[in-house]
């Protein structure tokens, strides 16, 4: 029998997993990206479980671990250094069988590549000649998907969350006191996670109008964060002017009424772009894909297959996405001095294992089985 062919529009994380679970079932896949140099621009990225486990799903699992940095130790702390609550990364391990962790963007994006075969992927393209002879088209082309806006007219299209980022990775190791850990001030957030070469990333989110720059992004931070605890600074000044990367943050506020139209299936951010409060954009686009390949595992009709795709993953990553914006009006949106003495009173007298659940929540995915490649 003839493979048949799946066209992916997007050669970010969710259209390079995609691919390989599509490959894997037995698929011919071509990914298209845009962009003519892949620039692996993001920093790097927590995974939690439910991410890892679709990695497993895909067969890159194991490579993944292996370059990436298990988070056992953090939390949440307050500008003056002092700590709101603690995370047991371990706890988390034991429970879902696996910790978070970190890893570059730029290595996850060539573990995925690497997992495809030669030639799969071309770049400087997002043009969809070849969509006329595909049997299905996945739009994985991000929060601006030029696809969903065809296939959804109306749509209101992403939208201002609120807050812009601004991110790094250290230029050489740093020394840290925990693996992981976020610091909540009025009206900012500054967080880092490790890495395994001794390297950690840091981000900065900040309340602001959309398209406000600096000319000088990190001496601008080095302002903003002089008052805060000492693990700030640190990370602000081993790091380089030239690596600092600054993007608003958009989200998809009004819901997709449907993640396939036709032979088209939505993946990814072109599905459901999320705020990065509870960090599960990448995570629920690598459900996407595991899922995606499972249904149309199996020769069977595409429609119907996008059908039960669409079933089990739009009611999913829409709740997790309505759930990181609650959790970012918790975090560094809230301003007030009442409001934030409130939650962190509440967080301070919170027993630990509320904070373990709450992570578990989203984190608690199993992947359906792929068919052996």
């Amino acid at each position: 029998m003839t493979a048949r062919r799946a066209l992916v529009v997007g050669g970010g994380i969710g259209g390079l997993a995609a691919a390989i679970g599509l490959h894997r079932t037995g698929w011919r896949v071509q990914v298209l990206e845009r962009a003519p140099v892949l620039e692996d621009a993001g920093a790097a990225i927590s995974l939690a479980a439910n991410g890892i486990r679709a990695l497993d799903a895909l067969g890159v699992g194991a490579d993944v671990r292996a370059a990436a940095h298990p988070q056992y130790t953090g939390g949440t702390r307050t500008p003056d250094g002092r700590w709101l609550s603690r995370m047991d990364g371990r706890a988390l391990e034991r429970a879902l069988g696996t910790p978070v962790t970190g890893i570059p963007r730029a290595v996850l994006h060539r573990l995925l590549r690497e997992a495809l075969p030669a030639g799969c992927l071309r770049t400087g393209t997002g043009t969809l000649e070849a969509a006329a002879d595909a049997h299905l088209v996945v739009a994985a082309d991000g929060i601006r998907s030029g696809i969903r806006a065809e296939l959804f007219p109306d749509h209101p299209g992403p939208v201002y969350s609120g807050s812009t980022v601004l991110r790094a990775i250290t230029a050489g190791p740093v020394d840290t006191d925990a693996d992981f850990a976020l610091t909540w001030g009025p009206g900012a957030e500054f967080g880092h996670i490790d890495l395994a070469d001794g390297r950690a990333e840091w981000h900065a989110v900040l309340t602001a109008p959309p398209g406000v720059r600096h000319p000088d992004p990190l001496s601008a931070l080095e302002r903003r964060f002089a008052h805060w605890h000492g693990q700030v600074g640190a990370l602000l000044a081993a790091t380089r002017p030239e690596d600092v990367l600054h993007h608003d943050v958009h989200e998809l506020l009004t819901p997709l009424p449907s993640y396939a139209v036709g032979r088209v299936a939505l993946l990814g951010d072109a599905a459901h772009a999320m705020t990065p409060n509870l960090g599960q954009g990448a995570c629920q686009a690598l459900e996407d894909a595991v899922v995606l390949a499972a249904e149309l595992a199996g020769g069977g009709p595409v429609a119907p297959a996008l059908s039960r795709y669409d079933a089990v993953r739009r009611p999913r990553a829409q709740a997790v996405a309505r759930a990181a914006r609650r959790a970012g009006r918790l975090g560094h949106a809230l301003a007030h001095p009442l409001a934030v003495s409130a939650r962190n009173t509440a967080l301070r007298l919170a027993p630990s294992g509320a904070t373990v659940r709450a992570l578990l929540r989203p984190a608690a995915w199993t992947p359906p089985v792929l068919p052996p490649a």
